[in-house]
């Protein structure tokens, strides 16, 4: 994927790539793996390039951000749909979700631009050190790659276990329209079917075992029950969530909590502010979106926010709310900065800045969507 965007995109714009790059790679990938992934690759385009070093890193660390509190099938995006009873109408939260995170990305982008002419790093000196000797190539990491992983897959292979699944999530929710072009039948029963979440990624997976190098021991066992290890506090957070969310809606703390939001009128901006402070206290976004969700579900109705599009807006506002802001209690602060080679003060002034205009911008959108939609 990343070789496909980098042949698209261009030498002349290596930051807007990595962005690009970091946006797909984070919509099925966690963003602290999906760094730890591309932080070779990063590098390797940074030398070719020439580029800052600050630029190139929160370029692909925002870019990583942006669909990874926003867009499903992400867990914490699913999670949080879920949880406001929007797990049939996925499709709306994907959409929605896509065209809000890609102004994130733009301005985690513009503010890479600009921070990376102010700060240089180390990695920028040795860079500089080795430009002569490097020259600029034309295959923008593309050899690092192959060395790395050996024969890649074709960009129809790549791009298949994401972009079918969600494919299938988007029919299925069209199908679910009154008055569709489906009617009653076959095709609507099938495509209802196949764009149930849990069957279309389902599916995915399926397709994602045509990646596998080779079918043995490391791949099957070992490779799956790493997966397995990493779903499982996951999996534990979604659950502690609803029912948390369960517990609210049946005492009264819903009606009165609800009440005097309402009188407020504060609407979107109440699960921003819950997620933003859940995600500033304790660092992790997957549990900000859940445990926010959980809170909001019987609030809804107090808030104005009971439709289906009041609800789809309520996950973008709690997603804005779970990027803001990214420091040192959050395990991704520490990927960032460690693969980057950035000390703590360095980061603060890079990434955390990042995580907070981003936090803000979407807030933004979402709330000039509410105005529009609601």
């Amino acid at each position: 994927m990343a070789d496909f965007v980098l042949r698209v995109v261009g030498p002349k714009r290596p930051a807007l790539a990595m962005s690009i790059i970091g946006w797909i790679v984070s919509i099925p990938v966690f963003c602290d793996s999906g760094y730890v992934i591309l932080s070779s690759l990063r590098k390797s385009v940074t030398r070719k390039t020439k580029a800052s070093a600050v630029t190139m890193s929160v370029a692909l660390a925002t870019g990583l951000y942006a669909s990874h509190t926003l867009v499903p099938p992400t867990p914490g995006p699913i999670a949080a749909a879920g949880n406001l009873g929007l797990s049939d109408k996925l499709g709306y939260v994907i959409l929605v979700g896509g065209f809000v995170s890609i102004f994130t990305m733009l301005a985690g982008y513009a503010w890479a631009k600009y921070i990376g002419s102010k700060i240089e790093i180390e990695e920028d000196v040795e860079n500089a050190n080795l430009g002569e000797q490097l020259g600029q190539g034309v295959d923008l990491g593309e050899k690092a790659i192959t060395e790395k992983y050996g024969k890649l897959p074709s960009t129809f292979m790549a791009f298949a276990p994401i972009l079918i699944p969600i494919i299938l999530i988007a029919i299925g929710t069209v199908a679910a329209f009154p008055g569709n072009p489906l009617g009653d039948g076959f095709f609507y029963t099938l495509f209802i079917f196949l764009g149930k979440p849990v069957n279309a990624l389902l599916i995915g997976f399926f397709i994602a075992l045509g990646l596998l190098p080779a079918f043995n021991k490391e791949t099957l066992t070992d490779w799956i029950g790493e997966g397995i290890k990493t779903a499982g506090p996951i999996i534990l957070i979604t659950a502690a969530g609803g029912a948390f969310g369960a517990v609210i809606k049946a005492t009264p703390i819903a009606d009165v909590l609800g009440g005097e939001l309402a009188t407020l009128g504060l609407g979107l901006l109440v699960p921003f502010i819950i997620a933003a402070a859940l995600k500033t206290a304790q660092g992790s976004s997957t549990t900000a979106l859940v445990v926010t969700s959980g809170l909001m579900a019987p609030l809804l109705v107090s808030l104005g926010l009971d439709s289906t599009m009041g609800a789809v807006l309520t996950v973008m506002a709690i997603g804005a709310g779970a990027m803001t802001v990214s420091h040192a209690n959050d395990s991704y602060f520490w990927v960032v900065a460690q693969f980057t080679g950035m000390d703590v003060k360095t980061a603060y002034k890079t990434q955390t800045m990042a995580t907070l205009i981003q936090g803000i911008v979407t807030l933004i959108v979402v709330l000039v969507l509410g105005f529009i939609i609601l």
